[in-house]
């Protein structure tokens, strides 16, 4: 898992069917709002594009904001993790 300042990333292969290749998803918890949390989220974004990875692209990002109330983490978190389509491996980024 990453671990950022402002929150924590699962990533999980999404399949939007059977015959299209799986797309990583990325899950970013926050404690904070989306507005107090946009500079962080664009660093986050600079660099999974540094490492190939560009949302909408070859990579989705689900957002999810606790708005400063830290115990809807944890439920964040298992929603996120719980989904069958988790999986915590290690991932390349796409070749060029």
């Amino acid at each position: 898992m990453l671990t950022l300042a402002a929150g924590q990333c699962v990533a999980y292969p999404l399949s939007a069917g059977a015959q299209q290749k799986t797309m990583p998803v990325i899950g970013f918890l926050s404690s904070r709002t989306p507005g107090d949390s946009a500079g962080v989220v664009a660093a986050f974004r600079q660099g999974l594009a540094e490492t190939g990875y560009v949302e909408g692209q070859n990579v989705a990002i689900e957002y999810r904001w606790a708005e400063g109330r830290y115990n809807r983490l944890p439920a964040f978190a298992d929603d996120l993790v719980g989904r069958n389509r988790f999986d915590r491996r290690k991932r390349r980024p796409p070749s060029a």
